[in-house]
């Protein structure tokens, strides 16, 4: 399906639960109050909602949370959604802490691919990131995700002051392995308002000069994904580097994504707060109903972000109920 704008929307990010188990600092304050289990979809109603996607022509689903594995069965939902004639894909966002012993499940469901947040090689500074002491459990689903063969993505924020002398060591896991390396710019949303980001301009110099790429550097061409990384490769290196810039690089023109979270909330924007609840139709209502409100929620998408604007989300407290 089109939105307004002519752009094809036919990638949506789920959010199956609003609970973590980090606290990191730019996305989930401590303090945050859970959203009791009555109010958040089953994963039978999750289910119901991407039939109707497939429907209107969404076939690439990402689960988030949150953490997705926290949620009990999240590799069932995988099964579910992937066996909906018409899916193309399903992949995952996770902070890794469980990916290792879940795996093995995720696998089995149909996983194609799986992102994975990593902002530090230090434990230390890990633990002061996310306030848990997890960095090594964290390493070592990894690299069994890497020698598994599925596609693995590590999410990286840069933050001024906290990691950003860590560029270098975090750019070299896709020198060594087989995976990407994607750094992401820090949006100005929730807790993040409060963080200095690192814009990717500044991370593809330093990517220039450290490997003595003296000529102009362009982007490959393609598809390596869903989202709006642009992906460059290095010489010598096994993996790609993916920069995401939402404020120094506006990417909103191919912007083929809507999000849902977990208590079935269709947001067609990260940075505005206008949503469409699907929460009742998929509980109680018909699968027209259903389609409806996707519908809505695509026609509703706004041609771009503007994070100066009064309708950004300057009340959102908790990032992790929409998926990051």
């Amino acid at each position: 399906m089109r939105d307004s704008y002519g752009r094809t929307i036919e990638y949506m990010r789920i959010s199956i639960t609003d609970r973590c188990n980090l606290r990191c600092r730019y996305c989930m304050p401590d303090g945050a109050k859970w959203i009791p289990m009555s109010e958040i979809l089953t994963y039978e109603e999750i289910e119901r909602i991407c039939r109707e996607a497939v429907r209107i022509g969404i076939t690439r689903f990402k689960i988030t949370g949150g953490e997705p594995l926290i949620r009990k069965g999240c590799a069932d939902l995988i099964r579910m959604i992937r066996q909906i004639p018409g899916t193309e894909e399903v992949t995952m966002t996770t902070n890794g802490v469980l990916l290792g012993e879940n795996l093995e499940d995720l696998l089995a469901a149909g996983l194609d691919a799986v992102n994975i947040s990593l902002d530090t090689l230090i434990p230390e500074k890990y633990q002061e990131i996310t306030g848990a002491d997890e960095l090594e459990r964290v390493r070592k689903s990894i690299f069994m995700a890497e020698k598994s063969e599925i596609r693995v993505k590590i999410n990286t924020v840069l933050q001024k002051g906290v990691n950003d002398e860590e560029w270098k060591s975090l750019a070299e896991l896709a020198k060594k392995n087989k995976l990407d390396v994607r750094f992401i710019e820090l949006m100005p949303i929730g807790q993040g308002r409060a963080e200095n980001g690192i814009s990717g301009a500044w991370v593809l110099g330093k990517l220039k000069e450290a490997y003595g790429i003296e000529e102009e550097f362009y982007p490959l061409e393609g598809r390596f994904g869903n989202g709006p990384a642009v992906y460059y490769q290095l010489p010598d290196f096994q993996g790609k580097i993916g920069l995401i810039s939402a404020l120094h690089g506006k990417f909103c023109d191919r912007c083929n994504r809507i999000r849902m979270t977990s208590t079935g909330k269709l947001k067609a924007c990260l940075c505005y707060a206008d949503t469409i609840s699907v929460f009742e139709a998929a509980r109680h209502g018909s699968e027209e109903e259903i389609r409806k409100c996707l519908e809505q929620a695509i026609r509703g998408k706004p041609k771009m972000h503007h994070f100066e604007e009064q309708n950004f989300i300057t009340e959102q407290k908790n990032m992790s109920q929409i998926g990051g």
